[in-house]
């Protein structure tokens, strides 16, 4: 996997302070995406033990939140091992974080293993779940932490106990 950036601040993709991985790759290519060129799965530089050592250490702070994945698209079958060895490593050295993710895909999908090998089991390692692709035509500069309303914010754990998509209340207003 590539990588377009690491955000060692970013209070804009979730809640509190954040350290935000922008993987690279993506094959939704939302009109106006904000982040158009990671789209390209060979953007940015490799994504390896270097980077997950570097984001263990910037998360480790107690004013920092947790972290947040975004892209391109963390759930493409091609990022899902990298994405999924760093999510495991949070949640092995630092459990107090939360996990964010944003995706295109659709909690269904994901919960149901059909996007790529690993879609389950990431899912199981997050906190919180954005879906669905970024719409123009349903684009709202006054939401929390999302870009059009079409997206919701999806509570994972209680989703997963559920079997259905339970949205946070605590974001989705």
């Amino acid at each position: 996997m590539h990588y377009a950036d690491i955000k060692k601040v970013d209070v804009a993709n979730g809640p509190g302070v954040r350290v935000s991985l922008f993987v690279s790759g993506c094959t939704h290519h939302c009109e106006e995406c904000f982040n158009p060129e990671t789209w390209d799965f060979d953007y940015g530089a490799p994504f390896g033990e270097t980077e997950i050592e570097k984001i263990l250490t910037l998360l480790s702070p107690d004013h920092i939140r947790g972290l947040s994945l975004l892209g391109g698209e963390p759930f493409e079958p091609e990022n899902q091992p990298a994405v999924l060895e760093l999510v495991h490593r949070v949640r092995k050295e630092l459990p107090q974080k939360t996990i964010w993710c944003y995706s295109g895909y659709l909690f269904e999908e994901l919960a149901a293993g059909k996007v790529g090998d690993h879609s389950r089991e990431l899912l199981e390692g997050l906190d919180v779940l954005v879906d669905g692709p970024f719409v123009l035509a349903k684009k709202d500069l006054g939401l929390r932490f999302r870009g059009s309303n079409n997206q919701r914010i999806i509570d994972v754990p209680a989703s997963l106990k559920a079997e259905t998509a339970v949205l946070s209340e605590e974001y989705m207003n």
